[in-house]
């Protein structure tokens, strides 16, 4: 099993890597939408910004909720044991409707959801020194799409997905 200062560094490399990928382009480039019903560059990324800060919170407060004896969630752990990419493979379509708290929906520069984005590296570090001694197979925080996901999921949904949208960005064929 990887240890989770294996999967807080895979998050990190996954974060530079999105990163370097947006700061290639510019503002117009960062703005531009092949389509009405695609996401451009800067929505990818303040999405990221908000799902991220979302489930990051989420992981917060299902340890905190574990450790008062209190889960925020019971039930069968229907994903036990799974990679992250194999609960995708089961649970997720092939085009999802994002959920609203993780919809872009504010705009602006692309520089600033940059720095929003890479600012949660730090809470997502102290959770896991936080975590340190924690049974992470016993923290569970339910995913919109995925359901119940435990702590060590939940850092490699991360990294997913944003790997997911550094290749999006890259296939958005900017102009």
């Amino acid at each position: 099993m990887v240890p989770l200062d294996q999967l807080l560094d895979d998050v990190a490399s996954a974060r530079a890597q999105y990163t370097y990928e947006v700061e290639k382009l510019n503002e117009e480039q960062a703005h531009w939408k092949p389509s009405a019903d695609e996401w451009s560059a800067t929505e990818i990324t303040e999405h990221l910004y908000w799902a991220e800060h979302g489930g990051i919170w989420g992981m917060w407060r299902a340890f905190h909720a574990h450790q008062a004896g209190i889960p925020i969630w019971t039930g069968e752990l229907v994903h036990r044991g799974l990679p992250i990419e194999t609960i995708i493979e089961r649970t997720w379509q092939e085009k999802e409707i994002v959920p609203l708290i993780a919809a872009p929906r504010m705009g602006g520069p692309v520089a600033f959801w940059l720095s929003a984005f890479n600012s949660l590296q730090q809470p997502l570090r102290d959770l896991s020194i936080a975590l340190a001694d924690a049974d992470l197979e016993s923290v569970i925080h339910p995913h919109p799409l995925s359901g119940p996901l435990d702590i060590r999921q939940r850092f490699e949904f991360l990294r997913f997905h944003i790997d997911r949208h550094r290749k999006q960005v890259m296939a958005l064929g900017v102009r």
